[in-house]
């Protein structure tokens, strides 16, 4: 038997921690003294909290982690290698989303050395206007946080497209999110996923054309933002107001583009004269 002395140092993990284990049922001393309250733990125990050291080296949480270790033993080695393949995609997906803002960050100094203003990419980006028709669009309509968009996209997306597929509908254009929230939250966001079909069923409803502030972006989502600025900036120096909720249309799917420059997304301020 170890001390839990013996087995922090070992393992490279405080007393404290070990102690804060125990109290959430992560791993439990094999033996505490009723005496004194001494903990112990069994040299096969450090199987175990190596095990704990390596998946949170993953970045699982304690609790991700703690499921894990409640698998039952005929289903563990499956639903582990499922659940690490996902930890890996969230990982690469972290790796590329820091390796853009890398990109974006050296061409800024880049720019600054020549002496162009980092905002400068406002310049570049394109506003015109344009008269839009009415569709007829299969939607969902959630409160979102910002935490949650990129799950939630595939989350909602993936059921409008299965209802297409289970009823046989017409697609009559690319995916779109409306959002409806008069002010950003982190907290949550009223968002709009659709999808423009043929036929009219339930879950559909006319999404009204008119007059639009349009502008295209070729590049990550991230730059989205820089769009929204650029549109809000023509609409007031032209002398329009926004009217209805923007909107986004995603004309290529991120999935199937190979670098950030190949993401085209469409964005829509519905508009009128002051």
């Amino acid at each position: 038997m170890l001390s839990i002395g013996e087995f922090s140092k070992i393992c490279g993990v405080s007393t404290k921690t070990l102690r804060y284990y125990d109290e959430i049922g992560l791993i439990n001393p094999d033996e505490i003294n009723p005496e004194n309250g001494y903990r112990y733990y069994s040299i096969r125990q450090l199987k175990n909290m190596l095990f704990i050291n390596r998946l949170k080296s993953y970045h699982f949480s304690l609790e991700e982690i703690k499921a894990i270790l409640e698998l039952e033993e005929d289903q563990s080695e499956e639903k582990l290698c499922s659940t690490l393949n996902y930890k890996r995609k969230e990982i690469q997906e972290t790796l590329n989303a820091l390796e853009f803002i890398l990109k974006q960050m050296s061409s800024d100094i880049l720019n600054l050395e020549k002496g162009i203003p980092i905002m400068s990419c406002l310049d570049n980006i394109e506003v015109q206007l344009v008269e839009t028709e009415t569709m007829n669009i299969l939607y969902m309509r959630q409160m979102i946080s910002s935490d949650d968009y990129v799950v939630g996209y595939g989350k909602y997306f993936s059921r409008l497209f299965e209802k297409i597929a289970t009823e046989k509908l017409t697609f009559l254009g690319t995916p779109m999110t409306i959002y409806h929230s008069p002010e950003y939250n982190p907290a949550g966001n009223d968002t709009e996923f659709a999808i423009p079909i043929e036929e009219t069923v339930k879950g559909t409803r006319d999404l009204h054309g008119g007059l639009c502030a349009k502008s295209v972006l070729k590049g990550s989502y991230s730059e989205l933002p820089a769009v929204y600025a650029k549109l809000m900036e023509w609409v007031e120096n032209e002398g329009y107001e926004l009217v209805k909720s923007p909107y986004e249309v995603y004309v290529t799917d991120p999935n199937q583009a190979t670098e950030p420059k190949d993401i085209v997304t469409e964005v829509y301020f519905p508009v009128k004269k002051k």
